[in-house]
């Protein structure tokens, strides 16, 4: 399809420009005023009133996740639906192995199960124990297209790893040129709490934080950065929602050290006063990391505009009321996770750009080229550019919107985000050249390819 995008305006991480937009074969053929365009339109867009972002990249999401309460409400049929309709245009998920399964074989079978995505894909593969093979698979990984490697501090008894295992991961990572991205939480310390409060009859989600306080992820975060400076590794640490956590990242980025850090918009819009009421409210924002202080939040702002923090992901992982109820009588039964892939953009325009908390370009490097630049996707994601992929976003500035659980597309009877209101949201999505989405509904069904990526270290 050849499409012709008039009187843009384009934004990117570095500059914001008016130019015309030429897309063919799926690709961007060219970009400026008075084309001369040889080949025939199929269809012509007046962008003059809206913005034009490069399709949202989100760096962390779990679709179709396995638990003892039943896969995750989203599968990639829905997940990818609900993304592209929020101006998501590719997901980065992930990768768990069964004990015994090597890196490779999980690999093929997850991509299998992602083969109903709507919008392009790629994963983060986790090593969930060191075996003599465990080397060599995570080599056969990076050669079919995986160039990150997740590693948990905490869930010891199911996927996380022990230090020991961490460094091993991090030095073969290291030197084969890839990136270990860790759920930075100590794990030992969770459990202890999470038994002690049992123990104590406190089970209701209201001590769910307490069980997870601060300490153990800045802990883990200052014991990451020290594993990952001894083995040259470049890591990447998810979901930071302590501010004083930030205080190490900085000083690693400022020693030139390899590190980055995403947040997600709950730990942005949400803090901890939600886990206190009725189950039915607060067991929704069982997540982990749990949620923080307002004083947290204005600290990951900061950090977002001085640079610190480089990705905005939303950790996509909801689950229906039925499933959270679980963990009625006991707070550590509710599967932990959250919807947030369809909103991602809309809350970060709105409560960012609109509050002067990022500029548009910072909106754009935080949502898409960073993690296209990090993760071995760019210059074909996240950037608006001639010869990168078509994928973007034509954003209408004034589309309002209020957020419930009866409007999201998520397929979730709980949203997190209830009675939030927005402005700015998709007007037209752009994949891989093919109008995806068209005023707030899904005009066509297209099919997601995985995104073999490349080694940027």
């Amino acid at each position: 399809m050849n499409i012709l995008i008039q009187y843009a305006t384009i934004v990117t991480s570095k500059q914001s420009f008016n130019a015309d937009i030429f897309i063919s074969n799926g690709k961007i053929a060219q970009i400026g005023s008075s084309l001369q365009i040889l080949k025939p339109i199929d269809k012509i867009i007046d962008a003059s009133a809206y913005f034009v972002f490069p399709g949202g990249i989100d760096p962390h999401v779990h679709m179709h996740l396995p638990t003892p309460a039943g896969y995750s409400a989203d599968d990639f049929a829905t997940g990818s639906k609900a993304a592209l309709l929020g101006g998501t245009t590719t997901l980065l998920d992930f990768v768990t192995p069964q004990k015994g399964q090597s890196l490779i074989d999980a690999l093929i079978d997850r991509k299998e199960e992602a083969n109903s995505s709507l919008c392009d894909y790629s994963f983060h593969v986790s090593p969930i124990e060191w075996t003599k093979t465990t080397r060599q698979e995570i080599k056969d990984c990076i050669e079919a297209g995986i160039t990150s490697f997740k590693v948990y501090m905490a869930y010891k008894e199911t996927v996380g790893l022990n230090d020991e295992d961490i460094f091993k991961v991090m030095h073969t990572v290291g030197k084969l040129g890839g990136i270990v991205t860790l759920h930075c939480e100590s794990g030992d310390k969770v459990e202890e709490l999470r038994n002690k409060l049992a123990g104590e009859n406190k089970v209701s989600p209201e001590y769910h934080p307490v069980s997870r306080p601060p300490e153990t992820e800045t802990e883990s975060v200052q014991m990451a950065i020290e594993m990952a400076k001894l083995t040259k590794c470049p890591i990447y640490i998810v979901h930071t929602s302590v501010g004083n956590s930030l205080e190490f990242i900085e000083k690693a980025q400022q020693e030139k050290q390899q590190v980055y850090s995403e947040t997600c918009p709950h730990y942005l819009l949400l803090n901890d006063a939600k886990y206190k009421g009725d189950f039915k409210e607060t067991a929704k924002y069982v997540l982990s990391p749990p949620l923080r202080k307002k004083e947290d939040q204005n600290m990951l702002w900061d950090a977002i505009r001085n640079g610190i923090i480089k990705t905005i992901g939303t950790d996509h992982c909801p689950f229906n009321f039925k499933q959270k109820q679980a963990g009625i009588n006991d707070f550590r039964k509710i599967p932990n996770g959250a919807g947030g892939v369809e909103h991602r953009m809309q809350l970060l325009y709105t409560y960012g750009v609109l509050r002067n908390r990022m500029s548009y370009n910072q909106f754009v490097d935080i949502t898409s080229t960073q993690p296209a630049k990090i993760f071995g996707l760019y210059p074909q994601k996240g950037e608006i550019a001639v010869g990168s992929d078509a994928d973007m976003v034509i954003w209408n500035p004034k589309k309002e919107n209020t957020i419930t659980a009866q409007n999201h597309h998520q397929n979730c009877d709980l949203e997190i985000y209830e009675g939030f209101k927005t402005i700015g949201a998709p007007e037209i999505v752009i994949a891989n050249g093919q109008i995806v989405v068209e005023n707030k509904k899904l005009v066509s069904s297209p099919k997601g390819n995985f995104l073999k990526r490349k080694i940027e270290y």
